[in-house]
C-alpha cells in the first residue's frame, strides 16, 4: 500500500515498482485518512477479496489533514497489526520528524529521490531488503496469527 496525498507521486512510486518488476498488486491510497479506512475495512474497503490488508506499507508524512505520522500512530496503537513494516518515504529532512516517526513504529525512513532514476533505484533496495526479511504472518484482516510460544523464548511475551 502506497500512502500519498499527492497524485503525482502515488504514479510514480507505483510505475518505479513495476519497472523493476514488482507484479504484486499495489493500492494507491490518497492521505491519511484513506489509509486508516482502508486498513480497518471501512467502506469501500470491506470488501478484503479486493482490498487485502497490506503486507507492506508507504507513507510519506506531510499530508494535509490525517497525515502520515497518524498512519503510524494508528498501527501502533493496533499492536495486532503493529508487525507490518511500514517505511516512510517523505521530502522531510526535519530531525523531529525523523525521530518522530520511528517512536511511531517506522520501520525506516528514507528521503524522496530527486529522480525517476533515483527513486528506482531506492524502491529497487527497500523491495530486495524487504523480500528478504521473515515476518508474522497475518490473517485477511492483517492481524497477527498466534503462534505457539510454549517452552519457547517468545512465550515471555504476551500475544495479541
Amino acid at each position: 500500500m502506497i500512502v500519498d496525498d499527492d497524485p503525482d507521486d502515488l504514479i510514480l512510486i507505483e510505475r518505479s515498482f513495476r519497472k523493476i518488476g514488482v507484479k504484486d498488486p499495489i493500492h494507491t491510497i490518497n492521505g491519511g485518512r484513506e489509509a486508516i479506512a482502508y486498513m480497518i475495512g471501512e467502506g469501500k474497503y470491506a470488501d478484503r477479496s479486493l482490498y487485502a490488508y497490506p503486507t507492506f506499507i508507504i507513507t510519506d508524512l506531510k499530508m494535509p489533514g490525517t497525515d502520515g505520522f497518524a498512519v503510524l500512530e494508528h498501527l501502533k496503537n493496533n499492536p495486532g497489526w503493529a508487525v507490518i513494516p511500514t517505511v516512510v518515504l517523505t521530502s522531510s529532512t526535519d530531525l523531529d520528524d525523523i525521530k518522530k516517526a520511528y517512536m511511531l513504529g517506522a520501520s525506516s525512513y528514507h528521503l524522496k529521490p530527486a529522480s525517476l532514476d533515483g527513486l528506482c533505484h531506492q524502491l529497487q533496495v527497500l523491495h530486495d531488503y524487504w523480500i528478504s526479511c521473515e515476518v508474522p504472518e497475518v490473517d485477511s484482516t492483517g492481524h497477527q496469527l498466534r503462534t505457539e510460544s510454549s517452552g519457547k523464548l517468545g512465550e515471555r511475551f504476551a500475544q495479541v
